[in-house]
């Protein structure tokens, strides 16, 4: 198994977190984001959007950091990561297209400018946070997990760029319940960590 990767990157961070908690041996790729590697003709045959992750197993390649998770989970997480259910799946797809929507054009957006200088609307990209915090304290005051009584792929999808919110000049102190669910999914054995994170102690 073959992870192609940027060391800095939440959505890759987030195969990563779910590669270690399946205890699954994998091989890291990185890709020279610098050299723009990730746009060259051999990586377009991979994914011909020209972006990571991608992880190919064995002759299986998948592209899109959502969509790897819901592959590792089905194939490799014995029913502990995706439910099974019909509402069960459709609240961890509701966390993932969150993930893929409101947290990039929010967080990570934030975090993109402040970080690496890449220009955005700082007025949307504000705005679309604070109502995505404010939506997701108010879920965690009534729940300890996203989509289900446990764990699932829906809170690694969502935890990165909410851990590394700092990065986008983000302030989580007024987020108790948020700072506890990150502290929650940072005990989770096989937890692993990412440049940039500061992790919680509470």
């Amino acid at each position: 198994m073959e992870l192609f990767e940027f060391a800095v990157s939440g959505n890759c961070h987030k195969v990563r977190m779910l590669l270690s908690m399946l205890n699954l041996e994998y091989t890291s790729r990185p890709v020279n984001g610098a050299e723009r590697e990730q746009k060259s003709e051999t990586f377009l045959t991979l994914n011909p959007f020209g972006q990571v992750p991608v992880l190919k197993d064995k002759e299986v390649v998948i592209r899109d950091s959502q969509a790897i998770l819901v592959y590792l989970a089905i194939e490799y997480g014995k029913g502990e990561w995706f439910p099974k259910s019909g509402i069960g799946s459709a609240k961890v797809i509701e966390w993932l297209s969150t993930s893929a929507n409101e947290v990039t054009r929010g967080p990570a957006a934030l975090r993109s400018h402040y970080k690496f200088g890449r220009p955005v609307n700082l007025e949307e990209a504000t705005a679309v946070s604070d109502q995505l915090l404010h939506l997701l304290e108010s879920h965690l005051e009534k729940n300890l997990w996203l989509a289900d009584e446990k764990p699932t792929i829906a809170d690694l999808a969502m935890y990165p760029y909410i851990a590394l919110a700092n990065e986008g000049k983000v302030d989580l102190r007024l987020y108790s319940q948020i700072r506890n669910w990150i502290a929650r999914v940072e005990r989770l054995p096989g937890y692993v960590s990412m440049p940039g994170i500061e992790l919680q102690k509470v």
